[in-house]
Formats: structure tokens, C-alpha cells, sequence
């Protein structure tokens, strides 16, 4: 473990253009249940249906109520989930010039309450919500309360559902953040996978983009992935990797 840390530290130090994709795994560190590990909540059955039909744009709009008696568990008590030693060591590395970006798949912010400036959220964020019938934006805040309460959101305005900005199933990826992380990825000489399984498209392939341009690719994640043949350096547990490159930095 030594040698793979300090390795892994001349190589972040030695890089020009380093980005980073995180996953699920890193919020797990934090409490956040995983969605495909062997506990995760994609394993729960919720009122005889599937979790990735749920969470699917077409039964949102038909069963909100359902919908949001699944999410207030899992999507809206987030304020009870705190950075972990990941997200504080990224947005050191983005302090001291390291790191450029944070490519995200998960929807919790704490890249950004762990200080990070350059995070895309490639799945969205259950930091904002807005009105499917007038576009009004609304805070997390504004309907955290409405959802645990076990109410179904409605807009002030037009009385419009209100729908979290998470990219649910059925529905594309934002133009904007999905083109400024192929462009990244494509253009890294280091490229990091923290957390993720690689399963998901089009997150799944941005350290390909990466390893097209002959960057050096980093994996920390329990799971086998199918680029770690590729791997110049693979590691399996993420708290004692950054718990050790938190001490060295």
C-alpha cells in the first residue's frame, strides 16, 4: 500500500490535465446507502415494484406519491450525511492546482459542501427541484420538509408537480455537463475512477475517453470494473487510500 500510495501521488503530481469521476462507493463512506451493492437500495422492493421503475420519468409523472414515499428515505435527509475524507482530499487536491474537475454520478452535493468549485453532476442534484409546468426553480429546502412529511410537492405558482433535477430513467443526460466531460476526459493525462463500477453509460466511458489519450488511469473501487487490466495503478479500499493521501499531501 505504501509504494501505491506514493505512487499514486507522483503521478497526480507530475499530471497537467487531472480529472476525476466519483460514484457511488464514495458516498457510502458517508452513510449514504449504495445502489448496486449487495445492500443497495436497488436491491428493495417498494409497494410490488422494481427500485429503476420507480425511478423512471414515465411512472413519475403517473405515481408521484409513489415516487416520493420511496425518495424521502433515501433522497431527502441528506442534511444528516457529511463529507467524508474523499470529498475533503479532492477538494484539497483542487486547492493546491492538482485537480481540475469533479465528474459526479451521484446526486447528494458533497463534493460541494466539502469545498470542490469544479464538480459536474452528471446525474443531477437533489440540491435543486423545479416546476414541470412552468420551469420555477425550488431549493432543496423549499420541499425537503413537503416530502417527509409524506406530501407530494405542487408548485406555489401554477400548482405544477415538481420534479427533483435528477436525471431519472427515460430521461437524457444535461447537453452542457455530458460534452464538458467527454472534452475533459478526452484531454486528462490522469484520469481517476473513485467509487464507481463503470456499469452506468455514458459515465462508464469517460475514463475511456481518457485511456484513448494515453492517460494514466486510477481505480479505487471494491468492485471489479472492466478497465482495470488497463489500470496503471487499481486499488480496492477508498478510505485507507485517502486516509493515507491525506497524511502525505
Amino acid at each position: 500500500m505504501d509504494k501505491q500510495i506514493t505512487d499514486i501521488i507522483s503521478i497526480i503530481k507530475s499530471s497537467r490535465n487531472f480529472n476525476v469521476l466519483t460514484g457511488a462507493g464514495i458516498s457510502t463512506l458517508s452513510g449514504i446507502p449504495d445502489f448496486r451493492g449487495e445492500k443497495g437500495v436497488y436491491k428493495a422492493q417498494n409497494l410490488g415494484c422494481d427500485i429503476e421503475t420507480i425511478l423512471s420519468i414515465g411512472y413519475f409523472k403517473k405515481h408521484p406519491d409513489i415516487f416520493y414515499d420511496w425518495a424521502k428515505d433515501v433522497w431527502y435527509h441528506l442534511e444528516n450525511y457529511k463529507p467524508n475524507i474523499v470529498h475533503s482530499v479532492l477538494a484539497k487536491l483542487e486547492r493546491q492546482g492538482y485537480l481540475k474537475n469533479i465528474f459526479t454520478q451521484n446526486i447528494d452535493s458533497l463534493h460541494e459542501r466539502a469545498g470542490s468549485k469544479k464538480v459536474y453532476n452528471l446525474h443531477g442534484s437533489a440540491a435543486d427541484a423545479y416546476c414541470t409546468e412552468c420551469g420555477l426553480h425550488y431549493s432543496y429546502e423549499d420541499i425537503a420538509t413537503i416530502i417527509t412529511e409524506g406530501k407530494v410537492p405542487y408548485c406555489k405558482r401554477c400548482n405544477g408537480l415538481i420534479k427533483p433535477d435528477i436525471v431519472l430513467y427515460g430521461e437524457p443526460l444535461n447537453e452542457h455537463v455530458l460534452s464538458r466531460a467527454i472534452t475533459c476526459s478526452s484531454q486528462s493525462d490522469v484520469f481517476m475512477v473513485l467509487g464507481s463500477s463503470l456499469t452506468v453509460q455514458p459515465a462508464a466511458s469517460l475514463p475511456l475517453y481518457a485511456a484513448e489519450n494515453k492517460a494514466k488511469i486510477i481505480i479505487v473501487n471494491k468492485q471489479d470494473t472492466y478497465l482495470d487490466r488497463y489500470a496503471t495503478i487499481k486499488a480496492d479500499n477508498l478510505e485507507s487510500v485517502f486516509t493515507s493521501l491525506d497524511e502525505l499531501l
